[in-house]
């Protein structure tokens, strides 16, 4: 595999690892950056190995954020030590909270997955889902409670729990961005921008994790020698841009919250449209 198609790799990798877990829709990106520049399809050979590609690179962006909250899955799957707080049950978020979160679109996503891959992943519906998230972030800003009740992920109640969950069924839309879905329903149910980001994450790792596997499994036949490099290189580029740009999300979130995104957001639907239509 020449140079060139290795700087791809690692192009594509970073743009999954810079978008896809800030809430701008990684998809959206992805339309722009490989489908229309890149074209991996191309130098991988088809649609199908080029999809593969895509979920490998975003593997990487999920290893990324359990290096990040490492010590927080150690402490949901009770690996860690005990403190006195986790020992009572209290003042710690519960993987069954994390559950709860999960369910709803998981259930959707399972008896969805095959009509959403099939119809909805287009330019338009990509746009859909941007323009209507984006939406959505700025009424989350403008209409949250000036006093966040919680400003903390173990604060988190089943309640904000379940709200997060039935919000993030929105980001089964192509381009709706799961991030900006779930930091919504968070902060609209009182949470701060930081928190909502905490549970957003650390909830991401199981549903895209087994959706990515799942994936993985059935086209384990792609992974050939001849592509197995650009896979390598574009998975490593995704998990090093994802764990840079996560810390400095967490760190700024709290201060600069969701409407930037929202118009950096609705500046791509506006680009998008240009170019397709």
């Amino acid at each position: 595999m020449e140079i060139i198609e290795l700087v791809k790799a690692i192009i594509l990798g970073m743009v999954e690892g810079l978008t896809e877990f800030a809430p701008v829709s990684s998809t959206g990106h992805m339309v722009i950056v490989d489908d229309l520049w890149l074209k991996s399809k191309e130098v991988l050979g088809s649609d199908d190995v080029a999809n593969t590609f895509k979920v490998v690179i975003q593997l990487g962006s999920i290893l990324a954020v359990v290096v990040v909250f490492r010590n927080r899955f150690i402490d949901l799957l009770g690996l860690g030590k005990k403190t006195p707080e986790a020992s009572n049950g209290e003042g710690r978020l519960k993987l069954t909270q994390v559950i709860v979160g999960l369910i709803p679109a998981g259930i959707l996503g399972l008896l969805f997955d095959d009509y959403i891959d099939e119809n909805l992943f287009t330019i338009e519906t990509v746009l859909i889902g941007l323009l209507i998230g984006s939406v959505l972030m700025i009424f989350a800003d403008l209409f949250a409670p000036k006093k966040p009740r919680v400003t903390t992920v173990d604060q988190i109640t089943y309640r904000q729990a379940l709200t997060v969950g039935l919000v993030q069924c929105l980001s089964l839309w192509p381009g709706f961005s799961r991030s900006g879905a779930t930091m919504s329903g968070g902060v609209l149910t009182g949470m701060s921008h930081r928190a909502a980001a905490d549970f957003t994450f650390i909830m991401a790792v199981p549903i895209m994790a087994g959706a990515s596997g799942v994936s993985l499994l059935s086209n384990w036949q792609y992974f050939t020698m001849d592509v197995l490099p650009f896979f390598i290189v574009g998975f490593i580029s995704a998990f090093l841009f994802a764990l840079i740009t996560i810390k400095f999300f967490l760190r700024i979130i709290d201060r600069i919250k969701l409407i930037p995104f929202a118009i950096y957001r609705i500046v791509l639907v506006a680009v998008l449209y240009l170019i397709y239509f």
